[in-house]
């Protein structure tokens, strides 16, 4: 039963967080690591958690997401995870056999104050393997956080400058499904970019059945690129809030300039996204982006009559409530809400400015959030279309408002992981999704009038 809170009373709340929309950090650093090829996650911390962040990914990708874990009891706890992570990373390497272990911290280990530097440097690792980490507490940030600090381990630890530009492009790109670095390496590849991208989660948690179990499926960046990547001419950092501090990293460590990009999402991100491409590599844009981005045109126009004035309430990762917000914003809706559970004004700040850009006055953009908040605003004041994770069906179905299911974590739904949101085909695929939810409730509408006029 939800508490009947008046808004300043919920403006007041300023540790508890009720239904959080986020998880932890490491559930982030995990998806990062499982998107290098032949690496082994690795939780330093309690089993309990590992299995958690494991549980989580699975879900989400209805796919195994494979992690080893230091499992720590009440001694390492008291005199520290040293002798723990050193016979799990030599039982890794000969058990699994991975070519890398990518070590996490854990609200634990960061407790007790665990030194990673230092455990690893006095490891025996065998001849051609490699070990790196990254701190990941849970009680900083959230999964958005882990998935870049661990982006930047990988840079810190492996990336090198010859002095020999590769001529290559850096593709960050920001906490997305597999199936939207599908679509992003396709538009570089239809820009004829030549680019590396760390991670890449396709091939690995949306790889094909072929009837026999591979632990490390032929997807995810190869250590070799992560190290040239060094070399690369230019950093494209795809997701402000995510990636910045990893295309930081990497011109702090290899002098590689970055630019950030917003997921491209809707019609001006994707354009970005795509000019940037031609800028780097100095080619024309290629036709068959050309033409979609003419049936996107399309089918906006189309659709229009059902998208105008609409107001919607988006919850989610930072990066992508931004990024829906510009594509209802583009569809002639109103963002009534834009919450996300991550901590940071940063968010607060690019969310005004995407409100002022297109005149919108009366909207609750608020970061450090959850769906607690979320439900009393709606309480207040209802919107006619929601969009975001699963955990926002309970809000959806109390207060009678369709919801589209996009972001992170989708639990109750199958396929979305294949299917992109980025590009101008995300954006097609988004408009079927909302528009079928807006005129479904429409139809249900006029049976419910058709069925009181028969009474």
């Amino acid at each position: 039963m939800m508490l009947d809170l008046t808004t300043k009373e919920i403006k007041k709340r300023s540790a508890l967080r009720v239904n959080p929309l986020k998880t932890c950090q490491p559930v982030g650093a995990m998806y990062a690591a499982l998107g290098v090829h032949r690496c082994m996650p690795h939780s330093h911390g309690s089993q309990g958690c590992c299995s958690f962040h494991r549980m989580y990914l699975t879900r989400h990708f209805k796919e195994p997401a494979i992690a080893s874990s230091s499992s720590f009891t009440e001694g390492a706890s008291v005199f520290g995870g040293g002798s723990n992570i050193k016979t799990s990373v030599k039982n890794i390497f000969d058990i699994y056999n991975p070519d890398i272990i990518a070590v996490h911290t854990t609200c634990l280990s960061e407790t007790i104050g665990d030194d990673l530097n230092s455990y690893i440097h006095d490891m025996v690792i065998p001849t051609g393997k490699i070990v790196v980490h990254a701190s990941t507490p849970s009680y900083v940030g959230s999964h958005i956080t882990g998935y870049g600090n661990m982006v930047s381990g990988f840079i810190k630890y492996l990336a090198k400058k010859s002095g020999v530009s590769n001529g290559k492009l850096a593709i960050l790109p920001g906490f997305v499904n597999p199936g939207d670095m599908r679509e992003m390496k396709m538009i570089l590849s239809l820009m004829d970019a030549d680019f590396i991208m760390l991670p890449d989660t396709s091939g690995v948690l949306d790889a094909p059945m072929t009837g026999a179990y591979e632990m490390y499926p032929s997807g995810g960046t190869k250590i070799s690129d992560i190290v040239s990547i060094g070399d690369c001419k230019l950093t494209l950092a795809i997701g402000e809030l995510a990636m910045e501090n990893a295309g930081n990293e990497l011109k702090r460590k290899c002098g590689v300039m970055y630019k950030t990009l917003p997921l491209p999402i809707g019609i001006e991100a994707t354009d970005a996204f795509i000019m940037a491409i031609s800028e780097s590599t100095q080619s024309n844009v290629a036709h068959e982006l050309e033409e979609q981005r003419g049936q996107l045109v399309d089918i906006m126009l189309d659709s229009h009559p059902y998208f105008s004035n609409k107001s919607v309430a988006i919850y989610g990762d930072p990066d992508s409530v931004l990024g829906l917000s510009t594509l209802c914003l583009e569809l002639g809706m109103i963002p009534k809400y834009m919450l996300t559970g991550t901590t940071g004004e940063a968010f607060n700040t690019k969310a005004q400015e995407l409100l002022a850009k297109f005149g919108i006055e009366d909207c609750v953009a608020k970061s450090s959030s959850d769906l607690f908040e979320l439900h009393q605003l709606i309480k207040t004041n209802s919107v006619d279309l929601m969009i975001g994770g699963t955990h926002g069906k309970f809000i959806a179905r109390a207060e009678d408002i369709p919801l589209v299911r996009a972001g992170f974590p989708i639990i109750d739904r199958y396929v979305h992981s294949y299917m992109p949101l980025i590009g101008y085909k995300g954006a097609m695929r988004l408009i079927e999704l909302m528009l079928n939810a807006l005129m479904d409730r429409q139809d249900r509408d006029c049976e419910d009038e058709d069925m009181e006029m028969v009474m």
